[in-house]
């Protein structure tokens, strides 16, 4: 391999937004409905909205727009209300989710050798403020916005090896998720597969991929040690 750029899924991969999502929930509605399961009914309309974009539907928006619209299908299900104030606020929980402890370190690790860049659905504006409440630093922001497109559409990843100048088997993509890595690995990219087995909850997370990868950790920084 001569990988010289590494570039990463975020959501699930990077950061936990389950728990972030349920934390901040059982706060604001105090017992009114379980954290987690609201998180796990948002999240699975996250696929959907996407498909509504990449189908030709719906033309590309930022993901705080699906997110929104989302939000108010999970509020109805639960029987929640709140006021649009409100409902923007808690929209912006998708910009402060906490990132799996390995990760920072395996990130200052890895951009000893590589330049590091998230590949994302989520936007330009949602990326920087993951990276500014988590510590991350990263060397470009790549992703859907840049390719105006969705994962994995295989414009999003060949659009992070162009920002970079590089030819796609010179990009690794890093995720947690085996169709991502799937995706990636036919749009010419190498891969690597991170183990979050606690992603949907204890033990509801991918152990091992299912598809063929290049590297397969069960830590950021045991990534940094193979490559």
């Amino acid at each position: 391999m001569h990988v010289k750029a590494l570039v990463f899924d975020v959501f699930g991969t990077l950061v936990d937004w389950r728990s972030s999502i349920a934390r901040e929930v059982d706060a604001r509605f105090g017992g009114q409905v379980d954290g987690a399961a609201f998180a796990d009914a948002w999240r699975a309309q996250y696929q959907p909205a996407m498909e509504e974009v990449r189908a030709g539907r719906l033309p590309y928006c930022k993901l705080d727009v699906l997110h929104r619209r989302n939000l108010d299908i999970v509020l109805e299900h639960f029987a929640l209300d709140c006021d649009d104030a409100t409902r923007d606020e808690l929209n912006r929980v998708w910009h402060r989710l906490d990132a799996w402890p390995d990760v920072r370190p395996g990130l200052l690790r890895l951009r000893e050798k590589y330049r590091l860049a998230p590949c994302s659905n989520g936007h330009i504006a949602l990326m920087v403020n993951l990276a500014r409440h988590n510590g991350f630093i990263w060397d470009a922001i790549t992703g859907a916005e840049l390719a105006r497109d969705y994962k994995p559409r295989p414009t999003v990843y060949l659009c992070a090896a162009s920002a970079f100048d590089l030819a796609p088997d010179e990009v690794m993509m890093v995720a947690a998720h085996s169709s991502d890595l799937e995706a990636a690995a036919m749009a010419g990219l190498r891969t690597a597969f991170i183990a979050r087995p606690d992603e949907y909850g204890a033990g509801q997370g991918e152990r091992t991929a299912s598809v063929s990868v290049d590297v397969e950790v069960g830590k950021l920084i045991e990534l940094a040690d193979q490559l």
